[in-house]
């Protein structure tokens, strides 16, 4: 064999070793063949101690690694689309990223959150996107409820999901007709045994004695998400601190007749000036969810808009609304949408239905930490129906609406920077 040929063929292979593209890119546009899988490896990335590079509005908001072998062999396993790319064209990327005239940003993800929802045990697996989300993502999280939550386990965790709780204390008002259903007898039956067991008399003061843990929770510097029933029954359980809301069938006694003119808004989140449903038999809370009869919208014509945010300057509220789309379907809930009016002036609107004056999604500060509140129950079930099969995520891996609840997932992870507004 000629020697050269040899020397020649040994210098391009020590070339090509040394020149080999160093970082995954996990584009998070059209081109992305699963989206929600995509957050899965981000995160897992973060288990293995690596580091993880959130490019806020770069292809949809993608995401970008250090290069190894078992990053690349773990997409292909999970069946993510990736990109492997050199230093040069990473230094490029990060370029016009970085250039003042572009809405982009890098958002470094530095730890991998340690994930918390609160659900009952006897949560079905239709009852909750969240979990159906994580699932899919390959995303670990441990469940608690009220027991661990009063016991003060909430300070172990970074990322707290509220499972679709009715925290005012009335069953998710289900009464009219559900009374009778075993799940049902079963639910009071233990909701009452725990309330007792921790000191109170009602469920009632048992979901606000929770209700204040979380608030704790989050004002500690914590991250709390919350859908459906979840968003406006915890708010209207911090303005009815100390006033019974809740008719006999769910207490025992009757509610206050004067209980709307005693509410205090400034327990509240995201609500005020809110009216407070006292029907029993009504499927309500109040009227801060928009009222399905009266929306106009239906299936068809049912979609909501995210707002585009300065990723430089308001890199908080552009983490939570990347997306492949900025269009995205309705879906119901017990807690469709937020009535805009009723939404207090500090809150940050990230997606809204403005032809309804209805917010879908949106977002706060307290104290130290962050809070998220999404309306509605399942993004790809428009009308949920107790009892119905769990939503099948592998029918769809690119759901626009379950990319957002994962947003959040990755949210704790992100390196704090100073926001500039």
């Amino acid at each position: 064999m000629n020697m050269k040929f040899v020397l020649t063929s040994l210098l391009l292979v020590f070339i090509g070793g040394w020149v080999q593209a160093s970082y995954i890119l996990l584009p998070m546009d059209q081109v992305q063949s699963n989206h929600l899988k995509a957050y899965g490896i981000a995160y897992w990335v973060l288990q293995q101690d690596g580091e993880v590079d959130w490019l806020l509005n770069y292809r949809g908001g993608s995401f970008a690694s250090k290069h190894y072998q078992k990053l690349e062999n773990e997409c292909v396993i999970r069946g993510v689309s990736y990109e492997v790319i050199s230093d040069a064209q990473y230094n490029q990327i990060i370029s016009v990223i970085a250039s003042p005239s572009s809405n982009k940003d890098l958002m470094k993800l530095e730890k991998h959150p340690k994930i918390a929802v609160y659900s009952p045990k006897s949560k079905q697996p239709w009852d909750d996107a969240v979990t159906l989300a994580l699932t899919y993502a390959e995303i670990p999280y441990e469940v608690l409820f009220d027991d661990e939550v009063m016991y003060d386990k909430l300070p172990e965790y970074d990322w707290l999901h509220l499972h679709h709780e009715d925290f005012t204390g009335q069953y998710g008002k289900f009464y009219r007709i559900y009374r009778n259903a075993p799940w049902y007898i079963e639910r009071q039956r233990n909701y009452e045994k725990t309330a007792h067991e921790h000191g109170f008399d009602k469920v009632s003061q048992l979901k606000l004695g929770v209700v204040k843990k979380i608030r704790d929770f989050v004002s500690g510097g914590g991250f709390m998400f919350a859908m459906c029933s979840a968003t406006d029954t915890y708010d209207i359980a911090l303005a009815a601190d100390g006033v019974d809301i809740c008719g006999p069938m769910y207490d025992g006694d009757n509610a206050d007749p004067n209980a709307q003119e005693k509410l205090q808004f400034g327990n509240t989140f995201a609500f005020q000036d809110f009216q407070i449903v006292y029907n029993p038999y009504e499927y309500e809370y109040s009227n801060i969810d928009v009222d399905p009869r009266s929306r106009g919208l239906s299936q068809d014509n049912d979609f909501f808009n995210l707002f585009e945010f300065s990723a430089k300057w308001d890199p908080i509220p552009t983490m939570l609304t990347q997306n492949h789309e900025r269009i995205v379907k309705g879906f119901m809930g017990q807690t469709t949408a937020f009535r805009k009016s009723l939404i207090r002036p500090d809150v940050v609107v990230l997606g809204e239905t403005r032809s309804a004056g209805e917010a879908k999604y949106i977002h706060g500060v307290f104290g130290k930490g962050f809070w998220t509140f999404y309306g509605g129950h399942d993004p790809e079930d428009y009308q949920h129906r107790v009892g119905e099969a769990p939503t099948d995520l592998n029918l769809h891996p690119n759901s626009p609406g379950y990319r957002l609840i994962l947003n959040n997932i990755l949210f704790p992870a992100a390196k704090k920077k100073k926001q500039k507004t």
